[in-house]
């Protein structure tokens, strides 16, 4: 277990005592790097972030209400993104991601503080639909939490073909098979931006995420918001919520009724199936649970996470 500290700056930019460690874990041929909050009360909480979306702007706001509340915190990096190893770069696969999860899994179970049967895993977006495979992979797990989850990828890539111009719907998908042949003889990936407005050659164009809610202070420069165009095939097909009737742990859905990316309706039925779940709805979009339902959900996945890992 490989670890590294790094001084937190507390009010006026004075350090104060360290809060998180920066650490590594192995993932297949390479390891993860994640952010690990040591906590009090035995039980920890497993976090990263959306499509590409690297662990510092996907987790940090829910990580340290969690961290506050005496959970540990494992926040973590898929391979090749962010602080992460793993060749080439920006390119998400979904097996891949899965087989991270397992890692990371096994690595906070061995936490000296954590009690290994008081883990939670907790993700939104594509990560968010994540949750429902890897919760029902994973039966022992005391909690679940997907947070505006895209629970079905043909659904979400439907809608998604509505906020785009066709001629850029074109280009994208030809820059798409361009990228993925390139990748069958070695070359570097091409980049996609995540978000653009329609019109534009971008990953998404739909209402809710065309403000950059995750870093509007440019507070992480190092997120680099781009995806490889190869990525975007297999995530049209993947349909995570259908597992959600194997999933035995208690399982926690939040929706955001607006939500134009992820959609709310596939994951409210995935809910529905899952022996042991809870739905939290809120207003707004995509992003809501990280701007204007954020006291809401934190509270919703707090009181959540306080019943199931430390009852």
């Amino acid at each position: 277990m490989a670890r590294s500290r790094t001084a937190e700056n507390g009010a006026g930019g004075l350090p104060r005592p360290e809060e998180r460690v920066k650490v590594r874990f192995p993932s297949g041929d390479t390891e993860c790097a994640a952010w690990h909050y040591p906590g009090t009360n035995g039980g920890c909480v497993i976090m990263t972030g959306g499509l590409a979306v690297t662990k510092e702007p996907g987790t940090d706001r829910f990580a340290e209400r969690f961290h506050q509340a005496g959970f540990s915190v494992l926040a973590f990096d898929y391979r090749r993104l962010g602080e992460s190893g793993g060749q080439p770069r920006q390119v998400v696969r979904i097996k891949d991601e899965l087989a991270d999860w397992d890692a990371a899994i096994t690595f906070a179970r061995a936490l000296p503080e954590v009690d290994p049967t008081k883990l939670a895993i907790w993700a939104f977006s594509l990560s968010g639909g994540h949750i429902f495979r890897v919760a029902a992979r994973h039966p022992d797990l005391a909690a679940a939490i997907a947070q505006t989850p895209n629970a079905d990828g043909p659904a979400a890539t439907r809608n998604a073909t509505r906020h785009q111009k066709p001629t850029a719907l074109l280009r994208t998908t030809a820059l798409g098979l361009l990228d993925a042949m390139g990748g069958l003889i070695g070359r570097s990936p091409r980049l996609l931006p995540l978000v653009g407005p329609p019109g534009t050659v971008a990953l998404l164009t739909t209402p809710d995420v065309l403000d950059n809610v995750l870093d509007q202070d440019n507070k992480y420069p190092e997120w680099q918001q781009t995806v490889a165009a190869r990525s975007t095939f297999r995530l049209g097909l993947y349909r995570p919520g259908r597992d959600a009737s194997q999933i035995r742990s208690p399982l926690l859905v939040v929706v955001a009724e607006q939500d134009r990316s992820a959609l709310a309706a596939p994951a409210v039925e995935a809910a529905q199936r899952a022996p042991h779940a809870e739905l939290v709805r809120v207003g707004g979009g995509h992003y809501a649970p990280f701007t204007n339902a954020h006291e809401e959900v934190v509270a919703a996945e707090l009181s959540f996470l306080q019943r199931h890992l430390v009852p």
